[in-house]
């Protein structure tokens, strides 16, 4: 074979021409990157539920979840504090037997056997017995003495609980009313129990009650008023001038997060919290916030909303320094004019600006400004670098006690003893290409015939879910005692507690039961079940973030 000459004009312009393509290559590759440099930007973790997913799972203690309609908060990830409320048991109820004995306060014999005397202790140790033997899903704490019922052999009376499943230990009320008996030894027995809140002679009264209204389906009880006590979300006030000056604290201003979805609010909120405590400053927290259209019947970002609608005020307060907008605004305003000096001030205009740059600065107050620019999120200040040293204090946040309260009045009106099927449809269903087969294997039929393999016949069966036709699952009331959420508008309605107290939030105006609401109470209830059947991997084999992401 004959060699090609280098010297030849050939060979020089078959090298040439290899040179040029190559050249072209690589000036058309750095041309690419630097476009891509430019006009590239880190996808937003909120826009995509993959993202989410890994931004949740990668951080330690991150545990609200990809599905909007499984939402946790630090009361679900909670350690018993060290004072713990002790549980009644049954040795806790026979060392109150011996004590009675001791005192001479149990009666012996049949003297009256006719006429149920409410207030002798052995009536309450036999209600203890009868509640520790029917509600296994729950600690009870502390009873009332029992009072008189509306018949002679009737008692009410009223507990603290908690939830055995629920990590934290905040407390709930129940008041039932009891039918009491005598067995042959003339002890007392529970004959029967009335419902969730049927005991109402042992509540706290607040004045007349109002003309109920709300939920569909089902006829629902009368409407119980009574305030829960250890509900305290008023706004703390600094209280002096002193005490304002000696403070250091950090606010940050609204950015790109104003109107997102809550959890993207929640994650950029614990962030600034985290920063505020990483810099042993007091954080500045706006208790208005924004709803997403996503939440909303007007199907649009509403302002406005109070941060204590949705989560427990009282614990965050307790447990972060924290201090109201207006108030802090008002006292800085109010020490300057009686001064006549401007307050040490740092303005941080860049999330860039590391917690760790900050951590010597000795202004009285670190105002990080943010823009409504793309990007622009608080929680960017803890990533890098900063990820290492700032820790989202999950535990500081728990759902609002209001809402759970109402959880509670659900799970307890089916006795804490029920299943739950978790329907997810919505915009889902809609996408085919995403969830083929979600609409299918979500459809009456096929929920009716699923659970048959799961569900014992004629339990109670909670359905939390995201269709908005009530009587979608009408098939089901063939097998099962169902209960929807809308079963219990009352519990919102303009005659509930809930609506009272939180029209006294909102300088008197009513609050809507939004969409949010309902994802936080639907979830708590699934919960709380006894055996839960999911949408996906239960109901149907669609990937829960669509094709391909099992």
């Amino acid at each position: 074979m004959k060699e090609v000459n280098l010297t030849d004009p050939i060979g020089q312009n078959v090298i040439k021409l290899i040179s040029n393509v190559c050249f072209s290559v690589f000036v058309l590759s750095v041309l690419i990157l630097s476009v891509v440099a430019i006009t590239y930007q880190p996808p937003d973790p909120w826009e995509s539920s993959r993202a989410l997913t890994k931004v949740f799972t990668d951080v330690e203690n991150a545990t609200f979840q990809t599905d909007s309609s499984v939402l946790k908060t630090g009361e679900d990830v909670a350690t018993a504090p060290v004072a713990s409320p002790v549980a009644i048991t049954e040795a806790t109820i026979e060392r109150s037997e011996e004590a009675l004995g001791k005192n001479g306060t149990l009666k012996s014999g049949c003297e009256d056997v006719s006429v149920v005397n409410c207030s002798d202790p052995r009536v309450l140790i036999a209600i203890q017995r009868f509640n520790l033997r029917s509600f296994k899903a729950i600690a009870f704490l502390e009873y009332q003495t029992p009072v008189n019922g509306s018949k002679p052999d009737e008692c009410d009376v009223s507990w603290r609980f908690r939830n055995r499943k629920d990590k934290s230990w905040r407390r709930y009320r129940d008041f039932r009313r009891f039918r009491i008996g005598f067995k042959d030894d003339c002890s007392y027995k529970v004959v029967r129990t009335g419902r969730w809140h049927s005991g109402v002679n042992a509540r706290r009264f607040r004045g007349r009650n109002a003309t109920r209204s709300g939920g569909r389906g089902k006829a629902a009880p009368p409407p119980v008023r009574v305030r829960d006590d250890e509900i305290n979300d008023t706004i703390p006030v600094l209280g002096s001038d002193s005490a304002f000056r000696k403070g250091k604290y950090l606010y940050y201003s609204r950015g790109g997060d104003h109107c997102k979805g809550m959890n993207h609010y929640l994650w950029s909120f614990l962030c600034a919290l985290g920063e505020a405590q990483y810099l042993n400053r007091t954080l500045v927290m706006d208790l208005s916030i924004c709803l997403s259209s996503a939440h909303t019947k007007s199907g649009r970002d509403e302002e406005g909303k109070d941060f204590r609608f949705y989560f427990d005020f009282e614990h965050l307060k307790e447990t972060a320094s924290i201090v109201e907008e207006r108030e802090f605004r008002r006292d800085w305003r109010r020490w300057e004019k009686s001064h006549k000096a401007k307050v040490e001030v740092r303005k941080v205009e860049s999330y860039k600006v590391t917690p760790m740059e900050l951590s010597k600065d000795e202004s009285s107050i670190i105002w990080r400004e943010f823009d409504a620019a793309p990007g622009s999120y608080w929680y960017r200040v803890c990533e890098g670098e900063a990820a290492s040293h700032i820790s989202r204090p999950w535990g500081a946040l728990w759902k609002s006690k209001r809402l759970m309260n109402i959880v509670s009045a659900i799970s307890g009106s089916m006795d804490w003893d029920f299943d739950a099927v978790h329907v997810v449809r919505g915009q889902k269903a809609q996408n085919k290409q995403l969830w083929p087969h979600l609409d299918g294997d979500t459809s009456p039929e096929a929920i009716a015939a699923k659970l048959q393999g799961e569900v014992a016949p004629w339990r109670n069966l909670y359905v939390a879910t995201n269709e908005p036709f009530y009587n979608y699952f009408d098939k089901l009331r063939s097998h099962y005692k169902v209960h929807l959420l809308d079963d219990y508008g009352y519990l919102w309605g303009n005659a509930s507690e809930w609506y009272n107290e939180t029209a006294q939030l909102n300088g008197g105006r009513p609050v809507e039961f939004d969409g949010y609401m309902r994802v936080e109470v639907d979830t708590e209830v699934l919960y709380r079940a006894k055996k839960k059947v999911e949408t996906f991997y239960d109901l149907t084999k669609d990937c829960k973030d669509g094709i391909n992401t099992c």
